[in-house]
């Protein structure tokens, strides 16, 4: 696929997500802190008009660049594509972006269908000025290399979840008897969460409920600084998961996760 609509370069495709992830922090920066209203969608999460008026312009540049390509989001679905599919949340973590609280970002994954495969991953934190890039060659935040940490014993393990709220009763119960062997445990983050697991801070994070624009974007993050990030089952992520999700350090805390989760 040397088609430039079609497949980019490596360096090229890099500039690219830096390019949508920039327009998208402009966006959100401008409407973050402003009294922003929101409406709720059938599912009762919140939108506002930055999430919507963030997936216009992203998809605006991505028809630009690669007419071919599909294009995934929370706000607007599925545009079917050729071969590879844009998967974009454009402000994961509402609530936080609504209150006022800075631990929301944008994520923007390129799947290519063909190979099964995510090709690259973005967790861009507007408000932080965090931007984590990940592929198969590496993640890097802001362009410098990110590593996990080399905890390996559940006991010695930080652990985080977004919220309680997004558990069932019985998946709760699984996810506290884990976190409870922990060394500690800390709530709220949404994606930042995967940002700090990919640079050493936390060691395992844990989630239900996500949707594939989600967690697409997270995959070649973790992955390119050393990590690994699975379903409950220990299975890789693909579209069609189950939206339990637990990220670790390594294959050692992964294996000791699954014991709970399973």
């Amino acid at each position: 696929m040397s088609d430039a609509q079609s497949s980019p370069s490596a360096s090229g495709l890099a500039t690219f997500f830096n390019d949508l992830a920039d327009a998208a922090r402009t966006v959100a920066l401008t409407h973050f802190r402003s009294g922003v209203d929101f409406e709720r969608k059938q599912d009762l999460t919140p939108v506002t008009i930055a999430d919507q008026t963030i997936e216009q312009e992203l998809r605006r540049m991505i028809g630009m660049r690669f007419p071919r390509h599909g294009i995934c989001g929370e706000e607007t679905g599925l545009t079917p594509g050729e071969r590879f599919t844009w998967y974009l949340d454009p402000i994961d973590g509402t609530k936080s972006f609504i209150s006022g609280m800075p631990l929301f970002g944008t994520l923007i994954a390129l799947v290519d269908e063909e190979e099964d495969r995510v090709a690259a991953g973005m967790i861009d934190m507007p408000a932080l000025g965090e931007r984590w890039y990940g592929t198969a060659e590496g993640t890097t935040l802001n362009e410098r290399p990110a590593r996990v940490s080399r905890a390996t014993r559940l006991e010695q393990a930080q652990i985080y979840t977004s919220s309680p709220d997004f558990f069932s009763p019985d998946d709760w119960a699984r996810y506290d008897a884990l976190s409870r062997k922990a060394m500690f445990r800390r709530f709220g983050g949404d994606c930042y969460l995967y940002g700090l697991l990919a640079s050493g801070h936390c060691d395992l994070v844990v989630e239900a409920s996500l949707k594939s624009f989600d967690f697409m974007a997270l995959v070649p993050v973790i992955e390119g600084a050393g990590g690994v990030i699975r379903d409950w089952d220990g299975k890789a992520l693909t579209r069609h998961s189950d939206g339990r999700v637990v990220a670790a350090a390594n294959e050692a805390l992964l294996e000791q996760a699954l014991a709970f989760l399973g």
